[in-house]
Order: structure tokens, then C-alpha cells, then sequence
């Protein structure tokens, strides 16, 4: 295959002879019928063109040679449309019209061939004498038919005015121009056409159609378009490179201005560098605080090593952002604490319905605080299931106090770096979440609430959980050290909040550094007035509604609470009664004019079936209601205890216990077994039966030593083939001598006693302290029966007491 290019190299190898002849094209009657052909890719050549051609070659220098040794030495090239290179095409490959052109200053290097090729006039091709290597074709030259004068002019006219255009835009065709020029005038119409072909950039298609049209006008009106285009492509370049040239002078302008402006102010004094600012500016901000001593100290000797380091330095990076942080610590600026408890007492109420004891606790903590005027040295821990309004609690708080409240949440958190920073020399460093918190509230004794302080984690990066004791020792956190400020710093004037859903995860260590106050729930008139009071307002406010335009009705929301929501929070309460709002704000959207009114028998068309039905206390013989405490609330359990048969003595327990409620089953079975005389059962029962102690709900795993009594008195139910007293609930632990002793949680069973309707309950004697400090309104209603010895429960649940001397204790 073959290209076009300029190659000035003297240093070829000649081959023939006559090599610098300079005849010019031959007269029309001289041109041979015959012509050996050379294919030509990219785009075909044309009879005004005179350009160098380069061939390989194999296979072509036989083809070469051949033209060489004839007397004309005239080459056909015809142009071959390809994608890719081809070696030696196929004869159907090549077009049909070519450019006859005569072989000058034939050169070889480098398994090249190169000629200087002179273009003479189109030829078609009329047979084909050899279709291999050198191709021998007979050809025929077509002849231009007569033209307009008139016309031709014109467009003749056209294109040289195209031509110069062309010549303004890219001086490089300058040479050819010379070229085209001494070989022919300006009014050759027919080769001038050719030539402003040659000059475009157009696809070899494109040109061979050029190529193919004989007619003069039609060429040139082809050519004509050709150009066209070409001069509106050089002009959208000269506007990209005068744009893009615009552009960067401008920058380097700006640039130049900029530097020399830098210069001037700072020969003048009128402005400081980078460097200069930032020390200024931190200086300034200290000079706002009231650090103590050591952080002063410490902030000069990093200003000094700022001052003198240079900027690009990394170590200037690390100390910049040291400042940064060391110069937004509110050093010695605090809020005031507003001490009006009859304030709190109705921001408290504003905020939460029921929790009359907690905000009892709450008013107590902040009356001892205004007292002394201070508040601090107390850490405060609300402990209760989740929903029940713990981190509002906190928020009410620092309301009640006019402190600012910053919160976090510990769930999860495995690396002690978050409590306590990074050190200064680790990429990213950054101070922990007690420094932010300072930074972030702008004083020093904000109200800090530490969320899920029960589910902190622990791993390789250390023990968040022991890096809290410092953070909460009253005695230590007035020298709280931040291991990326690296200064001691007070954060005993900061109140801390935490919240837990329960105690048992909680290092021991770290309980103890907190003033516990429990959140047990709330009962159904608590939550109806929550939900009259906050969640539903709050939902209407959120949707956009009015009151009228939406209402449920007192019965409704007693059943969502009832049938829908009976946990101990208040969360899946909104939730539902989130989804009765946007059902109703559908039913809105289709009758904008009627208002929507829910009542209780609507309710199942907004929410479904109830998920809990009214249930009715398991009684019989052998069944028991127990009460439990969980992580989310007080619940009921029933106990059953049934006689398999009577071939042997043994004893099953089911209903996926843990390790502490078998053992308090073991000793149940145990105290039974040698008592049964005393109370009145056969002594011989247990002797000859298998015995199946069930604690249903199987699939909720269930421990803790407070159901002792209840399997008990299940035990001693089926031994006595009595059914206990209907509608009674028991609590307590049992010992093997049948002791009771107290258990924690009695503010949760009761409530779960009342939302089950249970009014005779049987409690330790040891807790009758805890019942005592209940509330009026959930002691109303309920009897109850404090028990020091299983024989006080023998007496509630079976009408009579049991027989004197008969144990064999």
C-alpha cells in the first residue's frame, strides 16, 4: 500500500536510469493504452497534484521497475477504500477511475520504495490484463465536455477565492499553491478544480467522487462544497484557539498582577502572608478566652514553632490544625444555669406525661444543684426500656437549666480514640467527642448526653468503656487529658446525661461512677395522654393537618394502645398512629370537604386485625401467672406443671430457660418435694411421678431467679390436685428452707399486672419499700400481699395455712 509524504532524504539509492528528467506531461495522443497500476489508501491522487509517494517493496518494486523501463514511464494510481492497511488488495477492491501520473527521482531505503509523482489526467479502467502483482490494465481517458463560459467563470472565481481563504487560515498550503501554479494559470479551470480538492481534508470517498465526476461544472460545484466545509472547519478552530488563547493570558495575567500586588502591599506593610495571618488570627482568638496557665504556655510554644516553620513543610499542616483546635476550646466561658425549679418543674411537664417520680428525681438532682449553685459532680444514668422518653429526658434537662446540649451516641463504639482522641503524630488525627463537644456548644459546661452507654463495644483498638471512667469520675474529669490536645482541661463543670436499656452490660466500675434513676413505662392512661398531648399534635403538625380536619377519638387511641402497641415505650404508639394519620390523609385527598373521624370500628380498616387479643389469665390446676422483667418492660408469665405418669420419679423442664431460672426450677422441685406434708399434699407424690415443668413462649429466652415461687406454688398445685386462686400474680425468689427474697423490677410487674388486669398481686416482703414508692395511681385498685416464707404464698393462693411441725427442715 502506499502513502503520500515529504521526504527531503539525499542519502537513497537510486535505481534506473534518466532519474532526473523533467519532461512534462505528455499531449493526448501519446498517452499509452496500457498502464501498470499501483493502489493508493487514505485518499486517491489527482491530476493537478505533484507529491512524493512512498510504496513497499514487496511487492511493488517489480511494478516500479516496470513503469521505469517503459519510454513513457507513466503509472496508473487508483485509490482502494479500507479500514485497515491492506498488503496487496483484491483487483475489485480498487476504483474504476485513477490518476495517471509520471514517476520521477525513483529512490529505495529502508524496504521502501519512494517517486515523485506527477499527476496527467484521469483514465478508467477498461480490462484488466494481469489481477496480480504488477497489475496491467487497458484504460481509457475520458473527455471533459463542453461548458458555460459564463459559468465556468464564476465558479472558477469561486474557488480560487476559497483557495485564498484557505491560505489566510493555514499557510502550510503556500508550497503547494507555488507548485499547482508553476505548472499551470489561474484560469485552468479543469486542473484548478482538481487542486481545491486536493487541498481539503475530506474522506477518500469523497475526493474519489471528486475524482470520478468528468463534467466540469458538476466537479467544481462538488469541490466547491468541499471547501466550504473545510473553511468553516479552519474558522471553528481559529475561534477554539483564540479562546483557549484568551484564556490563558488572562490567567497568567491575573496571576502576574496578583503576585506583583502581594509584593507591593507587603513592601508597604498594607498586608501579611499565609503565615503572618494565621498567627495573628490565632492570637486573636486566644486572646478572647481565659485558658489556664498551662494551656497559655502551650499555645505560645506552638505559635513560636509555627512562626518558624516553613509552609510547605508537613509539620506546619499538623501544628496549623493543633492551633485550630486548641484556639476553639471555650476555655473559662460558661453559661448561666437559671436555678427556678417551679421553671423546670413545668419545662418537665411541658415535655412528658407521666414519669412522676423520675421528675421528682430530676427536680431533687437540680433543687441541690441551686443550693449550692453548682451543678456538678453527679452523673446521671436513665435506665428504662426503649421509647420511654430517656434522651428527651436529658434535652428537658438543659432546657430546665438554659444549658446547651450537645448528644452522642456509644452503641457500637470500639475505639477508645473516639472518647479520648488520637495522638498528634497519626495521619487525620483528631480530638475525641468530649472536645467536639465543648467546641461545638461554645462553653465548658454544657449538658454532654452519652446515648447506649449498655452497648459499647470493645476490640484491638482499645476499651471505649475504660476510657468513659476518667471521663465520668467527678474526682478525675477535672483533669480530663485529650490525647490529641495534650493539655489538662476541666470537664467537671459539664453535666452528663447517660442513657441504657439495661444494667447487666455495664462495667461495674463504670456504674458505679452514676446516679442511677429508672424509667419503668407507662400504663395505658399514660399513654393516652401522651398521645392526646405530643405524638398526635406532633404527627398533624408534620402532615400539615388541622385538628378538625383529622380526629381520632379517646376510645380509638385506647385500642391502638391496647390491641396495637402494648410495649412499655411510647415509639411503636406514634408509629401507628402515624399510619391512621396517612390513611387519613389519603381519604382527605379524595373528599377534601369531609373531615375525617376515626373510632374504635374503623380501626381495623387503618391498621389490620389487632396484634394483641384481650387475653384471659391461664387458671387450673398446676398453672400459675408469674411477673417478669425484660429489657423492654414488665411482662406476665404463666407457669404449668403436669404429672406425666406415675412409673418413676422425675422431673422436665422446657421453654428455652437460662441457666439461673433452672436452678431456681431445681430448688423449687427440691423445697416441694421435702415439704409436701406441710402443705397439705401427699408426702409420696413426687416419689412415684415425672413431672413436666413448661414456661411457654418457648421462643423468647427467659432467666433470672424471680419466678422461684411461682414454679413453686405450680409444683404444689399439682401435688395438692388444687387449682390455686384465680387472678392472682406472683414475684420472688425462693430458697431451698423456702425464704423469699426480693427482687428488682417491681415497678415494671406491676405495671404489667394492671395492663393485664390482675389486681391481687403476692410480693417479697423485702420489696415492700419499692411498692411503697410507686405512684398513687398504679398502687390504686390493687391488693397486695407481701411474703416473707412460702408459707404466706401457700396462704394467699389455697385459703388456708399450712401445718405446723410438718417439714422436715
Amino acid at each position: 500500500m502506499t502513502d503520500t509524504h515529504h521526504d527531503d532524504d539525499d542519502t537513497m539509492e537510486y535505481i534506473g536510469k534518466d532519474e532526473n528528467r523533467q519532461s512534462l506531461a505528455l499531449p493526448q495522443q501519446l498517452m499509452p493504452k496500457r498502464m501498470y497500476l499501483l493502489p493508493v489508501q487514505n485518499r486517491p491522487f489527482f491530476p493537478a497534484q505533484v507529491q512524493p509517494v512512498v510504496v513497499n517493496q514487496d511487492p511493488w518494486q517489480e511494478t516500479i521497475k516496470r513503469v521505469k523501463e517503459t519510454d513513457h514511464q507513466v503509472l496508473g494510481l487508483c485509490f482502494v477504500d479500507a479500514d485497515e492497511e491492506m498488503a496487496v488488495p483484491e483487483s475489485d477492491d480498487l476504483e474504476i477511475m485513477g490518476c495517471a501520473v509520471r514517476v520521477h527521482q525513483t529512490q529505495r531505503e529502508g524496504g521502501k520504495v519512494q517517486f515523485i509523482a506527477q499527476g496527467l489526467q484521469r483514465f478508467r479502467i477498461v480490462q484488466w490484463l494481469r489481477r496480480k502483482p504488477p497489475y496491467l490494465v487497458e484504460v481509457s481517458y475520458p473527455q471533459e465536455p463542453e461548458e458555460e463560459a459564463d459559468e465556468l467563470k464564476a465558479y472558477t472565481l469561486a474557488i480560487i477565492s476559497a483557495i485564498k481563504d484557505l491560505l489566510r487560515s493555514n499557510p502550510l498550503y503556500g508550497e503547494e499553491v507555488k507548485q499547482y501554479l508553476s505548472r499551470f494559470g489561474p484560469d485552468d479551470s479543469s486542473p484548478l478544480a482538481d487542486f481545491g480538492a486536493s487541498m481539503t481534508s475530506a474522506k477518500g470517498p469523497e475526493l474519489q467522487d471528486v475524482l470520478n465526476t468528468v463534467p466540469l461544472l458538476r466537479r467544481m460545484e462538488k469541490v466547491l462544497l468541499l471547501m466550504k466545509k473545510e473553511q468553516e472547519v479552519a474558522r471553528l478552530q481559529a475561534e477554539i484557539n483564540e479562546e483557549v488563547n484568551t484564556k490563558v493570558q488572562k490567567h497568567q495575567r491575573e496571576f502576574f498582577l496578583r503576585e506583583q500586588l502581594k509584593v507591593i502591599q507587603r513592601e508597604l506593610g498594607m498586608a501579611k502572608d499565609d503565615k503572618t495571618a494565621d498567627v495573628e488570627n490565632f492570637q486573636a482568638r486566644m486572646d478572647k478566652l481565659d485558658p489556664p496557665e498551662h494551656v497559655e504556655q502551650r499555645f505560645r510554644d506552638e505559635l513560636q514553632k509555627l512562626s518558624v516553620l516553613e509552609q510547605g513543610s508537613p509539620e506546619y499542616g499538623v501544628t496549623r490544625n493543633y492551633l485550630d483546635w486548641l484556639t476553639q476550646i471555650p476555655w473559662g466561658q460558661h453559661s448561666k444555669d437559671h436555678f427556678d425549679l417551679q421553671q423546670a418543674r413545668q419545662v418537665l411537664d411541658r415535655d412528658h406525661d407521666g414519669l412522676e417520680d423520675v421528675k421528682d428525681r430530676i427536680i431533687e438532682f437540680l433543687a441541690e444543684g441551686a443550693y449550692r449553685q453548682e451543678v456538678s459532680g453527679s452523673i446521671i444514668l436513665l435506665v428504662g426500656p426503649p421509647g420511654v422518653g430517656k434522651t428527651s429526658i436529658g434535652r428537658s434537662v438543659a432546657d430546665a437549666l438554659g444549658r446547651r446540649f450537645y448528644r452522642f451516641s456509644l452503641g457500637g463504639m470500639r475505639d477508645e480514640a473516639e472518647i479520648k482522641g488520637h495522638r498528634r503524630t497519626y495521619i487525620g488525627a483528631m480530638p475525641g467527642k468530649l472536645v467536639q463537644a465543648l467546641k461545638d456548644t461554645g462553653v465548658d459546661n454544657p449538658v454532654i448526653m452519652l446515648d447506649e452507654i449498655d452497648k459499647i463495644g470493645a476490640s484491638f483498638q482499645g476499651d471505649p468503656a475504660s476510657a468513659l471512667l476518667e471521663t465520668l469520675d467527678p474526682e478525675q474529669n477535672k483533669d480530663f487529658l485529650d490525647h490529641y490536645l495534650d493539655v489538662r482541661m476541666d470537664l467537671s463543670k459539664a453535666l452528663f446525661i447517660c442513657t441504657a436499656n439495661q444494667l447487666d452490660t455495664i462495667p461495674r466500675p463504670l456504674l458505679d461512677r452514676m446516679d442511677v434513676i429508672r424509667l419503668s413505662g407507662y400504663i395505658a392512661e399514660e399513654k393516652l395522654l401522651i398521645a392526646k398531648h405530643h405524638l398526635l399534635p406532633r404527627l398533624l403538625k408534620r402532615a400539615g393537618l388541622l385538628k378538625k380536619q383529622l380526629n381520632i377519638t379517646d376510645a380509638a387511641i385506647r385500642q391502638v394502645i391496647e390491641g396495637y402497641a402494648r410495649e412499655a415505650g411510647v415509639r411503636n404508639l406514634e408509629k401507628q398512629l402515624h399510619k391512621v394519620v396517612r390513611k387519613g390523609i389519603v381519604k382527605l385527598l379524595e373528599d377534601p370537604d369531609t373531615p375525617v373521624k376515626v373510632g374504635v370500628s374503623d380501626l381495623p380498616g387503618y391498621l389490620g386485625q389487632p396484634y394483641f387479643k384481650k387475653e384471659k389469665s391461664l387458671k387450673g390446676t398446676g398453672v400459675v401467672t408469674g411477673l417478669a422483667w425484660t429489657a423492654m418492660g414488665g411482662a406476665t408469665l404463666s407457669i404449668e406443671a403436669s404429672r406425666i405418669h406415675s412409673s418413676q420419679r422425675g422431673f422436665k423442664l422446657t421453654g428455652q430457660l437460662g441457666d439461673v431460672m433452672r436452678e431456681s426450677a431445681e430448688i423449687a422441685y427440691s423445697y416441694v418435694s421435702s415439704n409436701l406434708k406441710r402443705y397439705k399434699g401427699d408426702p409420696a407424690f413426687f416419689d412415684k411421678s415425672f413431672v413436666h415443668l413448661h414456661v411457654p413462649e418457648g421462643a423468647t429466652p427467659k432467666d433470672g431467679p424471680s419466678a422461684g415461687v411461682t414454679m413453686a406454688t405450680a409444683l404444689l398445685s399439682i401435688a395438692r390436685k388444687e387449682a390455686p386462686q384465680a387472678g392472682i400474680a406472683m414475684t420472688g425468689e425462693l430458697t431451698l428452707t423456702g425464704q423469699v427474697l426480693p427482687v428488682g423490677g417491681i415497678r415494671e410487674k406491676v405495671i404489667a399486672a394492671r395492663r393485664q388486669k390482675i389486681n391481687t398481686l403476692v410480693l417479697p416482703e423485702g420489696n415492700r419499700g419499692d411498692y411503697e414508692e410507686l405512684p398513687a395511681y398504679l398502687q390504686e385498685g390493687l391488693e397486695v400481699h407481701f411474703a416473707r416464707h412460702f408459707a404466706d404464698v401457700y396462704t394467699v393462693c389455697f385459703g388456708n395455712k399450712p401445718r405446723r411441725g410438718a417439714s422436715v427442715h
